[in-house]
């Protein structure tokens, strides 16, 4: 979700060229070569993490309670019974771990039910089309819609048809480009659909490839735009329309969806710490989201990122190790609404925002590790790259750019420093928000070795005699 939320955002939060925010704790300031003597000398500590997660007894854990997890509670979705359970369960076993301060913070959450839905196409020939409501989707009356099919291939396309628009149901065959860039015809496509005149819109789903799995997600009504219902279909059947519709076929669609909004549903974010022997006050943040979509078990999207997150504190606590600062555990709730947890926590934490020192969030998958992708100021980079140097033993070292995080965001616009987890991205979307988030996606030995990464830079940040600088 972070690629699509960060445009927004950064509209939202423009950055100054100066931030007051103090980096360092008080003393002298150090040279490099002084940070990099610090940093090179948690290597004993960092192979111990290592031979823990991968080869000793937690090997295969956050693997093996993930799994227990979405086997038991399956998909999370924003205001459902499932996904509160989850977190009561969440609660239950943080304080059973005899981590500390382990509590539930308040949120108000987004509650949208699918409901029943259908797409049959009954000219030129009977065939149900698989689809999902996208999030937040209004229903169609009981009776559903019946109209024929314009397919187009763009937004410009669509417009170039505008004429031909008006009481049709637009089928968008866009190309895949990428996430980031094609992610948007989800977003706006009933939108920009709604302004020709359509009565609803069917989306391509966004992936590159696809077993005729249709995939979800969140989209966007505008205000002064008439709002119609909308799904993503699969990309078989998309594809398959926009052959007939080349031929000059007429397509007839009955599109039924009982997709209702409920009014927002009280739930939590979920909070666990190991506290800090120096300075409790300052923090290290590591996370992943709780919730999901309604399809699957988000298992990929975000079980792992948040099991491996938990994952950290437990390494670093069957070790025996108290970092100098606090490291604090966050596994937010309606992260898939656009960060909803995220931002009341935030919100409710912003006087003390000088007291973080990293957020952290892993919120990609937990595929095989590549890095960590970090924002921050080149100083800041500087001193990462030394830190993942301590990765050398299981070959993951690099840094790359543009460490945001939909959950995250809040902070990095405030100027703290901020990382995630960069993994093969390879299949991620292939499963994405689809029935094919399951727990056969996910390896517990790519798994180990993320849990190992997430938790030596995260144990290091929070040990180290300085905060990262700013």
């Amino acid at each position: 979700m972070k690629l699509l939320y960060l445009i927004a955002l950064i509209c939202l939060f423009p950055q100054s060229e100066e931030n007051p925010l103090s980096s360092d704790n008080a003393g002298p300031q150090r040279s490099f070569e002084d940070i990099k003597r610090e940093i090179a000398g948690y290597s004993d500590v960092a192979k111990k993490i290592i031979d823990l997660a991968i080869h000793g007894k937690a090997q295969n854990r956050s693997y093996e309670r993930l799994a227990f997890f979405v086997d038991t509670f399956g998909p999370r979705l924003s205001g459902s019974r499932n996904l509160e359970l989850a977190i009561q369960y969440m609660h239950k076993v943080l304080k059973e771990d005899g981590l500390e301060n382990v509590h539930l913070e308040p949120a108000k959450i987004p509650h949208w039910e699918r409901g029943e839905e259908s797409a049959m196409m009954t000219k030129p020939r009977n065939y149900s089309i698989a689809l999902l409501g996208l999030g937040g989707s209004i229903g169609t009356p009981p009776e559903g819609i019946t109209a024929e099919v314009l397919v187009v291939t763009s937004f410009d396309d669509l417009q170039k048809k505008a004429q031909e628009a008006h009481g049709k149901i637009i089928v968008y065959n866009q190309q895949f480009v990428s996430y980031g860039e094609t992610v948007l015809y989800r977003v706006r496509g009933a939108v920009e659909a709604a302004k020709v005149g359509a009565k609803a819109s069917l989306i391509k789903s966004i992936t590159p490839f696809s077993i005729h799995s249709p995939h979800t997600g969140i989209q966007e009504y505008q205000s002064d735009v008439p709002k119609i219902p909308t799904a993503c279909i699969s990309v078989e059947d998309a594809e398959m329309m926009s052959r007939m519709s080349s031929r000059g076929t007429k397509i007839v669609v009955t599109l039924k969806m009982g997709a209702k909004t409920y009014p927002d549903a009280d739930s939590f974010n979920t909070v666990a710490e190991i506290v800090g022997s120096m300075y409790p006050e300052q923090v290290v943040l590591v996370s992943g989201h709780l919730d999901s979509w309604d399809v699957g078990q988000g298992a990929m999207d975000d079980g792992g990122g948040a099991f491996i997150s938990w994952e950290a504190l437990l390494l670093i606590k069957d070790l025996g190790l108290r970092p100098k600062r606090t490291l604090r555990l966050l596994l937010w709730t309606g992260e898939e609404q656009g960060g909803i947890g995220a931002e009341q926590y935030y919100k409710m934490h912003k006087e003390n925002i000088s007291n973080f020192d990293m957020v952290m969030e892993s919120d990609e998958g937990t595929f095989m590790p590549t890095g960590l992708a970090f924002t921050g100021s080149d100083k800041a980079r500087d001193i990462m790259k030394e830190i993942m140097k301590l990765l050398k033993p299981i070959n993951v070292t690099d840094v790359f750019e543009n460490g945001e995080g939909t959950d995250i965001n809040y902070w990095i616009h405030d100027g703290i420093p901020a990382a995630s987890l960069r993994d093969d991205l390879t299949r991620y979307f292939w499963f994405h928000h689809s029935q094919g988030d399951t727990m056969t996606v996910q390896d517990p030995i790519q798994m180990n070795l993320c849990a190992a990464l997430w938790t030596v830079v995260s144990y290091v940040i929070a040990d180290m005699d300085e905060k990262i600088p700013m």
